[in-house]
């Protein structure tokens, strides 16, 4: 991985492509070389044997060809080769492979290599219909639960998680009873245990403050309860590196990044092997390598809801450049590791407007919660993190 990091310009963001026609089969401009496979099989002949779990997941396609993937509106090209990657745990990103190419086929794919994304990012994306009105109203709530931010107000208690949901228990569900009984939504005892009851009342407040409806507390509501903890007291910061101070791959560090000891220790089961690891809390990923060492760390702007989903995922494909599902911005590098019921979650650079080219956040507010789903990064860690995560690789989200 790191020889394939080698020949991709960690400072190239790429443009904008102009045409919206189908893709070509050809090779990705300034992006990390491939071998044919040794085999000589053919795509089909390979995809097949992936159907019936060979123990080797094979290449679809030759050098540079593969399954090339359309982003949904957007016309971009995506790569979509599963491989097993040379230095994570192959029987494992081996059995997610041949899940992913099986749910392809489930979805329709008839070898075309053709499949349609939705990327989620920016506010408001309860309600994939951004004329309607909860998704206006969501995205105005949104917008106050940012300007409001980290700081919940001073005193009282805090659910001190980033959600709460039917069947937990503990203080901080004994915290959100006290808060919906305040306001009038629950007349049950405040006994800390997440029940119907409670499930019930949540919905409620989520109702009359045109809120999300699904019974989860995540940070919307949360924050309309003013039980939302200090957001700013889980992130994990580092000094500002020294100009020209790079990775241990020798790579540019970005100002809201650091590397091998510098790096903070990595959150607790975050797994193992060759990985991406993203604390949700700390707003900050890791890239470690198959010996257990930081490659790099570096924050993240994530997701302002709880749509970012804990356990182990793997990269399913990726797309040089892609949309936000309102069509609104362009997603540089984009990493998807996570299929929601509302689109695909996953890395990329700062988006930037279709309509001007201004870019919707700064490297300074890296580490605060602005985006609709997926982690925003500094170009200079996206850069990096396309040549690190290929399909395949494990991301673990703690």
């Amino acid at each position: 991985m790191r020889e394939q990091w080698d020949q991709y310009d960690a400072r190239r963001v790429p443009p904008r492509p102009e045409s919206r026609s189908a893709p070509t089969i050809s090779s990705r401009s300034g992006s990390p070389a491939r071998r044919p496979h040794p085999s000589g099989k053919s795509v089909e002949q390979r995809r097949r044997e992936v159907f019936l779990g060979a123990a080797v997941v094979a290449v679809l396609g030759g050098a540079l060809v593969g399954g090339v993937v359309m982003g949904g509106d957007d016309g971009d090209a995506s790569q979509s080769i599963i491989t097993t990657n040379e230095a994570a745990a192959g029987a494992e990103a081996a059995a997610a492979a041949v899940e992913l190419t099986e749910q392809a086929a489930a979805a329709g794919d008839d070898g075309s290599g053709f499949v349609d994304f939705i990327d989620v990012d920016l506010a408001g994306i309860e309600d994939p219909d951004p004329e309607s009105p909860q998704a206006i109203a969501s995205a105005n709530a949104g917008s106050d639960a940012e300007s409001d931010g980290a700081a919940r107000a001073d005193g009282g208690c805090t659910i001190e998680a980033l959600s709460l949901r039917l069947g937990e228990s503990g203080d901080g569900v004994r915290c959100l009873q006290q808060a919906l009984a305040d306001g009038g939504y629950f007349t049950g005892s405040v006994d800390g245990q997440f029940q119907q009851s409670t499930f019930d009342a949540v919905q409620a407040h989520q109702t009359a403050n045109e809120l999300y409806i699904d019974g989860v507390v995540g940070r919307e509501t949360a924050l309309s309860l003013d039980v939302w903890p200090d957001e700013e007291s889980f992130v994990v910061r580092t000094p500002r590196p020294p100009a020209g101070a790079t990775d241990l791959w020798g790579v540019e560090l970005s100002p809201v990044a650091s590397a091998g000891a510098d790096a903070p220790p990595l959150p607790e089961n975050s797994g193992e092997g060759y990985r991406v690891v993203y604390d949700r809390a700390g707003q900050r990923v890791w890239a470690v390598d198959g010996d257990e060492q930081i490659i790099r760390s570096w924050l993240v702007s994530g997701s302002t809801y709880s749509n970012e989903l804990p356990g182990t995922h793997y990269v399913y494909s990726r797309s040089e450049v892609s949309t936000a599902w309102n069509g609104k911005a362009y997603l540089p590098l984009m990493i998807r590791w996570l299929k929601t019921e509302r689109g695909n979650i996953g890395f990329h650079g700062i988006p930037t407007k279709v309509s001007d080219g201004s870019v919707y956040q700064t490297t300074d507010e890296l580490g605060t919660r602005l985006s609709g789903g997926c982690q925003r990064q500094h170009n200079l860690d996206a850069s990096f993190l396309w040549g690190f995560a290929d399909v395949g690789t494990k991301v673990v989200v703690t």
